[in-house]
């Protein structure tokens, strides 16, 4: 801190730094700053920062208040989830039969978690605070200017507005995904499915029992053969979801945007509705259409296309119609098919505003160069789309691996598996890992199984994003587009 601003506190100068500055913060600091290791607001009511040494203080009392009423009794437990079952026992007082004070396993791994969290956050905020106060100290030792309570709120409005506008949605991040987060990967490590509800039963900690079970094949159990089978089809599914709707959707704004293109608008405002209408009214009306009795089974039979599909081998012999949707392998090629329908237009209207702005110059160039029109496309058109929407394929990718509604909304209640050894682990052929672990929630309550693939699915999308940020998008390459 200098001139009593900055951050004295914070994490500048690296982790490391950090920790060394708290540790000569106890060693060379003053009596006030080592009581505020105690009282963490005496440091500031040493130097007459009235407000900031009492503000400090309460919350520290907050939070002791908290781990004395709440925290500390359910992180007793946390290391058993419960010991006590909801059972009903006589009441001799009332003579009647009441609900004993049961635990409830769920409740003590959110709250104890939870409290854990907190915990960390003050450990922080409370080194952080030894910090701010021996920084102070200096000032005040050097006969700099110390901060009133009131400069430091402008401080937050001026040259700290960043931790201001930030601080909102980190905690929305801490509470709605950091935490649900921690307990998720908890709940794989315990025995929580349908014979382990809370209240009515207890679930305890299992240890890596659940992720050996994901990789076993057996006669009972078979969810080994099912992860490999539908970890398989999600890669397959998410690359080439990703990239036929991303090249289709380059290449339809090209074909839009050609000078030899007519009315471009109408072609434009067209492929726009398929955006318009909800998706879920549009997947609901294909899956009509390509069912059994619906009417594109209809019309392929009545030209003849059925009748050909069988004598090529590609329809079963005896059937009526093509299983567009209930066949595990028309199922899949249909789904693909589909999923480009809904996706092209819009990618078509990004691709649309990056093509707008490529330079005219580098194409005149090209041109001049002799390069035709392939060439332009790949060596200009292609490495500039990469560029400018790099992140943007990697947030479709990630969405895809958890991309729920188009295979739900086209296969449910139509699609029924054949897989003997799928459906004993309750899953599909043309489930993705994110339907998996609906069915194993929804279903049959294996919470256990559907925390260990959900980590998975985590796992995926967190390595083909570093790898995508790395490799695709890593430095500043804007100056090859000048």
């Amino acid at each position: 801190m200098e001139n009593g601003k900055g951050t004295a506190g914070g994490f500048s100068g690296g982790i490391g730094s950090w920790f060394r500055r708290f540790g000569e913060s106890i060693t060379k600091g003053d009596a006030a700053v080592k009581a505020s290791l105690l009282i963490m607001g005496a440091g500031y009511l040493a130097r007459g920062q009235i407000v900031k040494g009492i503000l400090v203080t309460l919350a520290e009392i907050v939070y002791l208040v908290f781990m004395a009423l709440f925290g500390v009794p359910y992180l007793a437990k946390f290391g058993s989830l419960g010991t006590v079952k909801q059972e009903m026992v006589f009441n001799p007082d009332t003579f009647k039969n009441e609900v004993n004070d049961y635990d409830n396993s769920l409740l003590i791994l959110l709250f104890g978690v939870t409290t854990i969290v907190i915990t960390i956050f003050f450990l922080l905020f409370w080194m952080s605070n030894v910090i701010s106060c021996r920084e102070t100290q200096k000032l005040a030792q050097s006969g700099k200017h110390v901060n009133t309570f009131r400069e430091d709120l402008k401080s937050y409005i001026n040259e700290k507005f960043h931790i201001t506008i930030l601080s909102l949605p980190v905690l929305g991040i801490v509470i709605f995904t950091i935490v649900p987060l921690i307990v998720m990967i908890c709940v794989s490590f315990t025995n929580y499915d349908t014979n382990h509800i809370p209240p009515k039963e207890l679930f305890t900690w299992v240890g890596l029992k659940n992720f050996v079970t994901l990789f076993t094949t057996s006669t009972t159990v078979t969810f080994g053969y099912a992860f490999r089978k539908i970890l398989a089809w999600t890669i397959i599914w998410s690359v080439l979801a990703t990239l036929t709707t991303y090249i289709g959707g380059i290449m339809l704004a090209k074909f839009i945007n050609n000078p030899l293109t007519k009315m471009p608008k109408l072609w434009r405002s067209l492929f726009v509705v398929a955006i318009a209408v909800p998706q879920f009214v549009t997947l609901l009306l294909v899956r009509n259409f390509f069912a059994d009795s619906g009417i594109v089974n209809t019309v392929c039979s009545n030209i003849g296309l059925t009748g050909f599909l069988q004598n090529i081998g590609l329809v079963k012999e005896g059937l009526g119609h093509i299983p567009f949707l209930t066949d595990p392998g028309w199922a899949k090629f249909m789904i693909i098919m589909i999923n480009i329908w809904v996706g092209v237009p819009y990618q078509m209207l990004i691709a649309t505003g990056v093509l707008l702005n490529i330079p005219g110059e580098l194409m005149e160039s090209a041109k001049i160069d002799g390069a035709n029109n392939f060439q332009i496309f790949r060596y200009i058109t292609m490495p500039y789309m990469l560029f400018v929407t790099g992140p943007n394929l990697v947030t479709q990718f990630t969405a895809n691996v958890n991309n729920f509604n188009v295979i739900y909304l086209l296969t449910d209640a139509v699609f029924r598996t054949r897989d003997q050894a799928l459906a004993n682990s309750n899953a599909r052929e043309v489930d993705l890992l994110v339907h998996w672990l609906y069915r194993l929630t929804s279903d049959s309550y294996n919470y256990k199984m559907a925390g260990v693939i959900a980590i998975f699915i985590f796992l995926i999308c967190a390595v083909a994003t570093l790898i995508a940020f790395n490799r695709m998008i890593k430095g500043d390459r804007e100056e090859d587009f000048q």
